[in-house]
């Protein structure tokens, strides 16, 4: 069990997402297991004697991504305002939970406080600290009580007490945005300053992650398997309090055919579906990031011609090819050079590996069929210290009909130097998990001005589901950062941060004062939906406003009259 509690950091244990039907696996006897939910599980692996980590011998799936975080006059465009000052509404997110897992939270600062001083936090669960104070059902991390922080709180040195930290400052300002204090003297009150606070502060990737997916130094990577742990502690503190549970994520990733079918989006999923829970994620900042590509192979076409631009000399990177059954494909890698691969022809599983003779760059080629549920085709891949220049792939419809597919390079932060697709889409950017079905998916814009945030996340999903749902304020929005500080910050983790606050005020009214005991996350977005705002001079949904802006008094409204 001592090897169990150290398996969650040691670089020498491999972590796979499984199922419990692939708890058989000739691998897995003997490894560290870690339950999230229902349907699955973290095994925590010693690599030694194993194969090297691929997603030939591991499975796609089962290799968590790696994420990052999603940020670069608020209230009142989002209609929140009228909502805590109407007399027979006055919502201020009392009895309802805000969780968050993400890059943790400032308990000193003021906007977390109640007016006696005592803390609005009920639980920190900090990844990062071993001890062994774990929370129930988890081999790793510390837990900190309401209780502890604030004996922290009333000492001269709170961080002897409690030595949490948010060195980045996300978790602080989204939390500050959803759930702070009003503080007079800034002119800020968050959108739910009653409702309590839950953080979980994401342990950073590690280390064999970071290398595999050739995450650069000194980038903010958190673990697929991490935050799904950190939403099932929120699940399960929000039952043990009984408490209306508000589940918020500002972290994205590229990874996954961008159609929600990832193991993070069937969770998030299915979590969703639990009464008096809420879930909302951001869309992604990727619209103008130039990572997606959009192509076709038409009836009678051979091939079709993807560039790559590659302006800085890297270590690598990798690239993740779409395809939706039964269309199959095959590439060919061409080097700035000229030199070409062979241009295998793969119709299920293989892998095609080769080495660039002038460039000395290795390309590694995996071809997989993905899914019990859909058998889409992926291809995976990785260029291993790439030449700068503009590499080619030529895209080869072996089995083609309706000759679509995509390209997804990595997101924004996670991805080293500067790389491009000469001819990008910037449509179909919703990053993961934002793809997924259920949660509440919310884009940028800016509220000074009606328009929508330059970088915001474009749907629709590769299957065309209508993301994001809606967009809400995301433009230099004032939060409070750690020091009891106040910034400006940008992105689409602002905008979910206050659609957050909003659904706090919403379970508030609808479960705290009995209007509705059992509303569900689908309730909650459809009334969201219905109470947005729509311009007549667009078309909704659309690819970038989703149904219309955020306004939670309009939603009352519509309440109202039906």
């Amino acid at each position: 069990m001592e090897d169990c509690k150290d398996a969650p950091y040691s670089e020498e244990y491999y972590d796979l997402l499984v199922s419990y039907l692939s708890l058989e696996n000739e691998y897995l006897p003997g490894g560290c297991i870690q339950n999230i939910d229902k349907d699955f599980n973290v095994v925590y692996l010693q690599s030694a004697g194993l194969p090297k980590l691929d997603i030939d011998q591991y499975t796609y799936s089962a290799i968590p991504k790696c994420f990052t975080i999603l940020d670069e006059e608020a209230l009142q465009a989002g209609g929140i305002i009228r909502v805590q000052s109407q007399p027979n509404l006055a919502l201020r997110g009392q009895g309802v939970l805000i969780g968050f897992v993400d890059t943790g939270i400032d308990y000193q600062n003021e906007v977390f406080r109640n007016s006696d001083g005592s803390s609005r936090i009920l639980r920190i669960w900090d990844q990062s600290i071993r001890s062994e104070d774990t929370p129930e059902g988890f081999l790793y991390g510390t837990e900190y009580t309401k209780e502890q922080i604030d004996m922290a709180l009333l000492t001269d040195a709170p961080l002897r007490v409690v030595p949490h930290r948010d060195e980045e400052g996300h978790g602080t300002f989204m939390a500050g945005l959803a759930a702070g204090s009003e503080k007079l003297s800034e002119k800020f009150a968050g959108v739910a300053p009653y409702a309590q606070i839950a953080m979980v502060k994401l342990k950073p990737a590690k280390k064999y992650l970071r290398r595999f997916y050739y995450i650069p130094e000194g980038a903010k990577a958190y673990q697929e398997n991490d935050i799904m742990a950190g939403v099932a502690y929120l699940t399960r503190l929000a039952e043990r309090y009984r408490r209306p549970l508000v589940i918020y994520l500002g972290l994205g990733s590229n990874s996954g055919d961008h159609s929600g079918n990832s193991v993070i989006s069937y969770y998030l999923n299915y979590v969703s579906f639990k009464r008096n829970t809420a879930v909302v994620v951001a869309a992604g900042n990727e619209a103008t990031a130039r990572h997606h590509y959009y192509g076709e192979v038409a009836f009678g076409q051979q091939s079709d011609v993807v560039e790559v631009d590659v302006e800085d000399a890297v270590a690598g990177f990798h690239i993740e090819m779409w395809a939706k059954a039964p269309e199959l494909y095959s590439v060919r890698i061409i080097s700035p050079t000229g030199e070409r691969t062979a241009g295998v022809r793969v119709q299920q599983d293989g892998r095609e590996v080769y080495r660039f003779v002038f460039e000395n760059t290795q390309v590694i080629i995996d071809y997989h069929i993905v899914g019990t549920a859909t058998g889409d085709q992926l291809i995976y891949i990785r260029f291993d210290r790439p030449t700068r220049g503009i590499w080619t792939i030529e895209v080869n419809g072996d089995y083609s009909i309706e000759g679509r597919y995509h390209m997804w390079l990595p997101i924004t932060g996670l991805i080293a130097g500067d790389i491009s697709f000469i001819r990008s889409n910037p449509d179909t950017t919703i990053t993961m998990p934002g793809n997924a079905a259920a949660p509440m998916t919310v884009g940028g814009y800016n509220a000074g001005n009606d328009s929508i945030y330059l970088n915001s996340s474009r749907g629709y999903t590769a299957s065309g589901l209508v993301k994001p749902d809606f967009a809400a304020p995301g433009v230099n929005v004032i939060g409070p950062a750690p020091g009891n500080r106040f910034e400006a910050r940008s992105g689409t983790s602002i905008a979910a941060a206050i659609t957050a606050g909003a659904a706090a005020l919403y379970l508030e009214w609808a479960v705290e004062r009995g209007y509705n005991t059992d509303i569900t996350n689908a309730e909650i977005k459809n009334d969201f939906i219905r109470g947005a705002v729509r311009l007549e001079s667009r078309v909704y949904p659309n690819r970038e406003w989703g149904y219309g802006t955020l306004n939670l008094y309009q939603t009352f409204e519509q309440l109202r009259r039906t």
